[in-house]
């Protein structure tokens, strides 16, 4: 055992090594992008924060969703905290996976290059969404007579721009429509439904989300329709993007770097990094057979 773990050793370094220098050249070209996108998660953030301050409490309102599911209580919150959690974790694990696997399927910059645009597509719809209307709150927080419910107007700039970091991202209120943690929870599954390569993942990860979305309207962190609107409103945007910006422009940098690696690294024996495509087989099995019928007959004209 002490053998096999100290021959496997250096092939996992060499592999983050050479991972590692992948990624850097991508981020290197697109780190305005990562940049963006990071930059919009704090908007976005900033946005819901500010909604805060414009939240009045009130009755709930109804809702089909909280007749049918009974609510989980204060106690049991944390539960669909939890499932997102869990699905958050395991994606942000997954985008990085070809540093240590041995399979490259994907590229981790170019993933959340991706992931970036669809989130802030999504939260610029749900900004424009949540300050045209605002509604009571139906977690428990953002209830008639909690002190969390509103927060009085901001001293200075600075707490504003601060976010009252945590506990303002945390107690939120006011930002409704539609639901947050379901933009996050429906971009990471559709990413791997259409870049992943085990079915059975992508099967446990569209259930995990279908519970994830019942958790939060028992929670009762989110009306129901936050969650049927965010369902419909992501998958269409995800669509857009995909029309619009389609995957193959944005690798033609990464095919021809890859070649590039594997005809230093692998040599003309080996078999090519990138796999050839079914209508260059059958045209180089043609060209073949072509080939050896007039050696044939060469031969036989002598």
């Amino acid at each position: 055992m002490p053998v096999y773990v100290d021959r496997e050793a250096p092939k996992l370094w060499r592999r983050i090594c050479s991972e590692t220098t992948l990624e850097a050249s991508l981020l290197a070209e697109k780190w305005k992008l990562v940049l963006a996108g990071l930059a919009f998660q704090y908007l976005h953030g900033l946005a819901a924060h500010g909604v805060h301050y414009l939240h009045r409490p009130g009755p709930t309102l109804q809702d089909a969703g909280f007749f049918i599911l009974p609510a989980l209580g204060q106690e049991k919150a944390f539960v669909s905290e939890t499932v997102f959690v869990t699905i958050f974790g395991s994606f942000v694990l997954w985008t990085f996976h070809p540093f240590v696997s041995h399979s490259k399927k994907i590229c981790t910059v170019l993933i959340w290059c991706r992931v970036f645009v669809y989130l802030a597509a999504s939260q610029s719809l749900r900004i424009i969404t949540f300050f045209s209307t605002q509604l009571p709150g139906p977690n428990y927080h953002c209830r008639e007579g909690s002190k969390l419910a509103k927060i009085p107007p901001p001293k200075n700039v600075v707490e504003v721009l601060l976010i009252n970091f945590p506990n303002g991202v945390i107690y939120g209120c006011g930002d409704l429509i539609f639901s947050s943690h379901t933009i996050f929870t429906l971009v990471f599954v559709r990413t791997y439904q259409r870049y992943g390569t085990r079915r059975w993942i992508k099967h446990l990860a569209w259930l995990m989300a279908v519970i994830q979305s019942l958790l939060i309207i028992a929670s009762r962190k989110h009306y129901t329709v936050d969650i049927v609107v965010a369902w419909y409103t992501v998958n269409l945007v995800m669509f857009f993007v995909d029309s619009k910006l389609p995957v193959s422009s944005g690798l033609v940098s990464l095919v021809s770097l890859l070649a590039e690696m594997a005809e230093r690294s692998s040599g003309p024996s080996q078999t090519p990094l990138l796999p050839l495509s079914t209508k260059d087989g059958k045209n180089k099995s043609k060209e073949d057979h072509q080939r050896l019928q007039k050696e044939s007959n060469v031969a036989d004209e002598h």
